[in-house]
């Protein structure tokens, strides 16, 4: 069995928050919906693109390819970065306000071995006739200043409740390992606390020209497994 299949894991908790849930509601006005049913359905939407991408993965795998995806995780926007998003876009306090104007409540990370596989990965989920392309960023062939690196996707995905059919928002973000491990360090080093801005100077200058190895690192892997895989045509 290919390791790669037993790699896919989920997260499905919701972040830690610095907001309670008695605060968050006392902040939303014309709370229309169970605090709890709300969530849920971005739950709900997690397991449904997790579903579809294993399925993919799998049929990478039957057709004798190799599997794209390293691992996936997800996760649940916190109270307290709902709410720092809602006030930044100016979103009247009220679910269905937040649902109509906050796009990654519900998101996805699918980390895969290799440049190429992420849009090849990426089209095979849009083809999908269920799955809605709301909005596409590629930080991939546009990365930020800082030098960050994904493919972006906001989509909407039905979930299917007792009475009813639901269509969801959640962001996906397609990256390779060396974009997530790059990211995932810059996180932490960013967000340390006390840092003075000479520091925080240094840091961006050379966490741009990290990202930009590592991208050079992701060409020159994706052009040794060109080599293989023509070598054994």
């Amino acid at each position: 069995m290919d390791k790669n299949k037993n790699a896919i894991k989920s997260l499905h908790d919701i972040a830690e928050s610095d907001m309670s849930e008695t605060e968050f509601l006392q902040a939303i006005e014309n709370n229309m919906i169970p605090l709890k049913e709300f969530f849920t359905y971005y739950k709900c939407a997690i397991m449904e693109i997790e579903t579809k991408f294993r399925v993919l993965n799998e049929q990478f795998s039957i057709n004798g390819e190799s599997n794209p995806i390293e691992f996936i995780q997800s996760r649940i926007k916190s109270y307290g970065s709902i709410f720092r998003k809602m006030t930044a876009k100016n979103v009247q306090p009220s679910l269905y306000e937040i649902e109509k104007n906050v796009s990654d409540i519900a998101g996805i990370r699918v980390v895969c071995s290799f440049v190429q596989d992420i849009y090849h990965l990426a089209d095979c989920f849009l083809r999908q006739d269920d799955i809605f392309l709301i909005e596409k960023k590629d930080y991939i062939k546009n990365p930020k200043p800082n030098g960050y690196r994904s493919l972006h996707l906001i989509v909407e995905v039905p979930i299917f409740l007792e009475n009813e059919k639901r269509l969801v928002k959640a962001e996906v973000q397609l990256r390779t390992i060396a974009m997530d491990f790059w990211a995932s360090l810059e996180h932490k080093l960013r967000y340390k606390k006390n840092l003075s801005q000479n520091m925080l100077d240094m840091l961006t200058d050379d966490l741009k020209k990290c990202a930009d190895q590592s991208a050079e690192w992701d060409i020159r892997m994706q052009n040794i497994k060109n080599i293989i895989e023509s070598d054994q045509e």
